[in-house]
């Protein structure tokens, strides 16, 4: 039997379970999940910014379009990383051959297992400047919930960048890009502090 999706249990079941001596939900998971929250509170902003945002009802709708994107990651990287685990627990056959498509099929799951947490980050950095957006021109009343999400999603890109790095080296291609998306939502998140400390 297929167990439940980690959207479909309560926050508390999810929690047990990031806690569990089980390998998933892992960092991967807890990545995707504060960064679907981040948005959550962007958009939740967004909507209470209608007479102060321009355009607040099109940033609350890219708000929640990017966490409808982002949630489903968790399961998606749980899947990922138990593939690893298949590939490691491989018995080692003798032979070059045998060692050689033990070694591809490894690589393999790595590679698969680094591309969810690349969109993490994509999806982390552009809530990260969603957040900021609000956090500038949004109602002030909310300016600390678009800060949070701004400094979550700059969390969850960070994360999600480490984890590439560890899954194909941090001079892969995708490592690098990865980095790169979360640079730029340490960013945004740093303008949203600071736009919040000037009382703007």
């Amino acid at each position: 039997m297929p167990r439940p999706g980690y959207l479909d249990l309560t926050l508390g079941e999810f929690l047990d379970q990031v806690a569990a001596r089980v390998p998933a939900p892992g960092g991967g998971a807890v990545a995707a999940v504060s960064v679907a929250m981040a948005a959550g509170l962007a958009a939740m902003a967004a909507r209470f910014s209608g007479d102060h945002l321009e355009r607040a009802e099109a940033v609350a709708a890219q708000a929640e379009t990017l966490r409808q994107r982002v949630a489903p990651l968790a399961d998606a990287d749980a899947e990922a990383y138990q593939k690893v685990i298949d590939a490691f627990a491989q018995p080692r056959e003798p032979g070059a051959e045998a060692g050689e498509l033990r070694r591809q099929t490894i690589r393999r799951a790595l590679e698969g297992a680094a591309e969810v947490p690349l969109r993490m980050a994509e999806v982390a950095a552009e809530v990260a400047e969603l957040a900021a957006t609000i956090a500038n021109g949004g109602n002030p009343n909310l300016r600390g919930d678009a800060v949070t999400a701004a400094l979550l999603a700059a969390a969850g890109a960070r994360s999600a960048a480490s984890l590439v790095g560890i899954n194909v080296g941090d001079r892969d291609q995708r490592a690098l890009r990865a980095a790169r998306l979360a640079g730029a939502a340490d960013d945004a998140a740093g303008r949203a502090v600071r736009l919040s400390a000037s009382g703007r």
